[in-house]
């Protein structure tokens, strides 16, 4: 295959790889295919539909690397689905009655792209899967090469995404800071609320490097400085059932002999229960182009805390999100190594006419390969019964039940 012109873009909600790996995909280009243009759209599907992109130029070329120093999208994000035409309509993206699948293949074909790469999750993927079919279905050869993006590491068959090593060391740094407030009054209740709309990865991996950090500590007891004071107390994630009687029982007992609680939390944790709330109550929640629940219009952190404050006897309540801090992060060495594998077989992929989603494929060997578009789903689960996580519940005291609807 003859690869003459190569677009990238980024797209749904941050990741602290977005950056690099734009950088990382520069930078094999002009390695061992220099000859090969680039130019990226801009704010994902966004700038495709409208025609914005920006051609790589030689000084980027030979700067690419800066970008591994940063977080955040150089190029930009945003969500647009491309089979959600009442969607595109309304942002003014098309006109009514376009085919927002074809004006982004008409752009493509006019710009004269060969391959396209998609940075994101499995919406970003599975919508560049629907764009190629429907270029092929239409006479015009476009190899797609995606790489998955999600700190919350829910990308099936793929066993760690882009981002979130470096998401989850971020959050337990934030988890530092705000526990540090438990002293802030007495009987204190602490909320951390981590991303995760169906996957608790991120909150248990964020969890388990806070108390990493907690062993590398030194501690007073004799003037109040205590390991327990400053530990997690509770790890709510939605795979797991949360009986929130029993755990209040045992909280409370936390409570009253250390004077505070903090409590790490998925936001998906529970969002059943509180979309089911609001939904009898007559103002279900928003929802995004994706139909997903916008989370941070139900705060799913004040919901448990208004849950726990009164059962714990909590004077003082503090709920803090770390979502927006982990994840326009730069990224982490674990990461960037990550990266450089996968943009470097992206690229041999690319050149060759392999399409797919670069991963670690759990279904093959964990080997890192292209993965078909088909099956590449979101929402993959965590899986609670991996000892790490076991041994950590059993180490604060939390029971292990898995909940009925993961």
């Amino acid at each position: 295959m003859s690869v003459r012109r190569v677009a990238l873009l980024t797209a749904g909600g941050f990741a602290p790889c977005l950056s690099s790996a734009v950088g990382g995909l520069i930078e094999r280009y002009t390695e061992i295919a220099p000859d090969v243009e680039i130019i990226a759209y801009e704010h994902g599907y966004y700038g495709l539909l409208r025609g914005d992109k920006i051609v790589i130029d030689a000084e980027t070329r030979q700067r690419a690397g800066v970008l591994h120093r940063f977080g955040g999208s150089p190029i930009g994000n945003s969500r647009v689905k491309l089979t959600n035409a009442k969607d595109c309509v309304k942002r003014g993206l098309v006109a009514e009655g376009q085919d927002p699948l074809q004006v982004a293949a008409e752009q493509l074909k006019a710009d004269g792209v060969d391959v396209l790469h998609t940075i994101g999750g499995d919406d970003t993927n599975t919508t560049a899967a629907d764009l190629a079919a429907y270029l092929a279905d239409n006479g015009y050869g476009l190899t797609v090469v995606g790489l998955p993006k999600t700190i919350d590491n829910d990308v099936v068959p793929i066993r760690q995404s882009l981002g979130a090593w470096t998401a989850a060391e971020e959050a337990a740094g934030f988890a530092a800071n705000v526990i540090g407030e438990h002293r802030s009054g007495p009987r204190m209740l602490i909320v951390h609320e981590v991303m995760g709309r169906h996957c608790g990865w991120l909150t248990a991996a964020a969890a388990a490097e806070y108390r990493k950090w907690l062993d590398q500590q030194e501690w007073v007891p004799g003037i109040g400085l205590s390991r327990e004071r400053w530990d997690v107390h509770a790890v709510f994630v939605p795979e797991l059932a949360i009986d929130i009687d029993a755990e209040a029982e045992r909280l409370k007992g936390i409570m009253d002999s250390q004077g505070n609680v903090n409590i790490f939390l998925s936001e998906g944790a529970g969002m059943h229960e509180i979309v089911d709330q609001l939904t009898a109550a007559g103002t279900p929640p928003e929802r995004d182009p994706f139909g997903h629940v916008k989370l941070d219009t139900i705060n799913p952190g004040q919901w448990f805390a208004k849950q726990f404050a009164d059962k714990l006897g909590a004077e003082k309540t503090m709920v803090q999100k770390s979502g927006y801090y982990s994840r326009a992060a730069a990224a982490n060495a674990e990461d960037l190594r990550l990266i450089k594998s996968m943009t470097d077989l992206a690229v041999e992929c690319a050149l060759r006419g392999e399409s797919g989603v670069i991963g670690h494929d759990e279904e093959r060997g964990d080997v890192l390969r292209a993965i078909e578009f088909p099956r590449i789903a979101g929402g993959k689960a965590f899986d609670v019964t991996q000892p790490w996580f076991g041994a950590l519940l059993a180490d604060i005291g939390q029971s292990l039940v898995p909940a009925s609807h993961s």
